[in-house]
């Protein structure tokens, strides 16, 4: 009886610290994989990031060719139109960025017939500019 005891401990013991690595770790361990060229990272702040994501399941996914989108007013002042900004002419002109996991909301693969796609394929085709801003 003692040793059906010990083993039915043991089998429990074990059980339990299954289930703590578990909690630790996350349940889901699949990583996600894209199959499009852009991915759409949509944080908890609002802000919405478009650009290739590499280590998605990681603490800190990394993005490069980053776009975002921004508004522009029209001459007169009371037109306004979203645009999509290539991130990099900020003054300390950004590469890519690392982006804190615990921040995402949402990644979304970006289809090649989007209208995003498409715009994102114009600023590639343009050549860089540089902001001279002060």
């Amino acid at each position: 009886m003692r040793r059906i005891n010990r083993f039915l401990s043991s089998v429990l013991i074990l059980i339990v610290a299954g289930m703590f690595c578990l909690l630790i770790q996350g349940c889901d361990t699949a990583k996600p994989s894209f199959t499009t060229e852009y991915q759409a990272i949509f944080m908890d702040n609002g802000q919405v990031f478009f650009g290739k994501i590499e280590n998605a399941g990681g603490s800190y996914p990394l993005l490069r060719g980053v776009f975002y989108i921004g508004r522009q007013a029209g001459p007169d002042g009371k037109d306004v139109k979203n645009i999509l900004i290539r991130r990099g002419n900020e003054w300390h002109g950004p590469e890519y960025m690392y982006i804190n996991r615990q921040h995402i909301v949402v990644i979304e693969p970006v289809s090649p017939t989007s209208r995003v796609a498409q715009l994102i394929k114009e600023a590639k085709d343009q050549k860089p500019q540089t902001s001279q801003q002060q």
